[in-house]
Formats: structure tokens, sequence, C-alpha cells
């Protein structure tokens, strides 16, 4: 059984629950836009640039066929289009098309709105420093910026 209720969980406890959190709530939005839990990381991914699909795969931590079996999925939806790299001929990248620029664009906000809402129960100085040790984890850890800040994305269209 669990710990009652106020009593301190481990960080271990702590973590993989909080990340279930998370995770259902991406879940939850993803479903709402029409798009699996992976679609919607891949277009948050794309916000920022286009990626070839070895990047990509490092990017989302999927191996090559199943990054294709994705990118297959998605672009018959027409939310990303592969297109020629400039640096290889012989490569391709994936990017939004202007309909998954948009989408993207909204499944972001609305999952941020979301995932904000979770701490709510703290006030601004635990918030603050969630935040900053949760950022300390993530940057020691090297974990890829799937999700990145709201100042760090380009325009979500990528043409």
């Amino acid at each position: 059984m669990g710990k009652a209720t106020g009593e301190p969980m481990s960080v271990v406890t702590a973590l993989v629950r909080s990340s279930f959190l998370v995770n259902a709530v991406y879940a939850e939005s993803a479903r709402e836009y029409g798009l699996t839990p992976q679609q919607g990381q891949l277009l948050c991914v794309l916000m920022s640039q286009p990626y070839g699909m070895t990047e990509l795969g490092g990017v989302l931590g999927l191996a090559k066929s199943s990054l294709t079996g994705l990118v297959d999925r998605t672009a018959r939806t027409g939310l990303v289009r592969r297109e020629p790299d400039p640096r290889d001929g012989r490569a391709a990248r994936v990017a939004l098309t202007e309909e998954g620029g948009r989408i993207a664009e909204e499944f972001y906000a609305e999952t941020c709105r979301r995932i904000e809402l979770l701490p709510s129960g703290l006030g601004d100085a635990d918030s603050g420093k969630l935040a900053e040790l949760l950022g300390r984890v993530v940057i020691d850890n090297e974990v890829p910026a799937v999700f990145m800040e709201l100042d760090e994305r380009a325009p979500a269209a990528q043409g």
C-alpha cells in the first residue's frame, strides 16, 4: 500500500509518480487533438526546426523502424512532410506542414496550460524551487529538448 496522505515520499517515488501524472495530462491533451502522445511529442520537437531522421530518432529516443512508422502515420494526416536535406542530397528532413504548425502551437499551448495547473497547490516560492530542482535533474541527465520554454521556440510553421 502507499503512504498515508501528507507523509513524505522518496525522490524515486515522487519522480515516477510525477512522470505518470505528466504523461497522463500529455496523453489526454493529445487525444483531444486526434494525436497519439508520440505524435504530440513529434510535433513539439519539430516546432523549433526540421530534423533529419537520425537526429530526430535520438531526440525522441526511438529506433529507426519506430520513428519511420511514426513519421509515416503523421505525414498521412498532413501534419509533417519529408523534405530534402540541403546538406546531404541522400537524406531527408522532417518538417511541420502549415497545418502541422497550427496544430503543434495549439497542442503545445493547451498542454502547457494543463501542466501548469498540476502544482497549483504550491506557493510561488515552492513552485520556483520545484522548477529549479527539476531543471537541474533534466540538465544533469542531458534530456533532449522535447518540450521547450516559450521563449526558446522558433515560429512553428516550417514552410
